[in-house]
């Protein structure tokens, strides 16, 4: 059974913020060794604690400057077709399966509100659509 001690949370907090950076220096911000560093970070991952790696992207300089949160209530109980449906699209950043008045949560990003407009066209054979279009986003961790 694995154990998280403080150390493993400060470790993670780290990884979290940057996971690029090297074992010294994730040693130097948690005061450990590199060798001790590592061997913490492969433990993490044997138990799947630590999943992958990942990069953010700044999407308004990849052209996708439109962001917005879509409630999606399945018609007719038909989660299949409407998830075969979502599959065609590489523009949703997650997709949650929800409690409450929604069967969906997702995040998409487009290029135009025309895009959005043409999803969610699209989208209603399979349901009904509340879309929330995001104007920017609050650092909560920074103050």
């Amino acid at each position: 059974m694995l154990k998280i001690d403080e150390t493993d949370r400060l470790l993670l907090d780290e990884l979290t913020k940057d996971s690029r950076l090297s074992m010294s220096e994730l040693g130097r911000r948690i005061n450990l060794s590199a060798p001790s560093v590592g061997e913490r970070v492969r433990r993490l991952e044997s138990f799947g604690v630590i999943k992958g790696y990942t990069i953010e992207l700044d999407h308004d300089l990849l052209g996708q400057p439109i962001h917005c949160l879509i409630e999606a209530t399945v018609k007719n109980g038909n989660y299949e077709a409407f998830t075969r449906f979502l599959q065609a699209y590489q523009n949703i950043a997650f997709c949650y399966r929800v409690s409450g008045d929604a069967c969906f949560l997702l995040k998409m990003r487009f290029t135009t509100f025309a895009e959005a407009e043409q999803f969610i066209d699209d989208a209603i054979p399979y349901a009904h659509t509340k879309t929330t279009f995001v104007f920017s986003e609050v650092d909560i961790k920074n103050g």
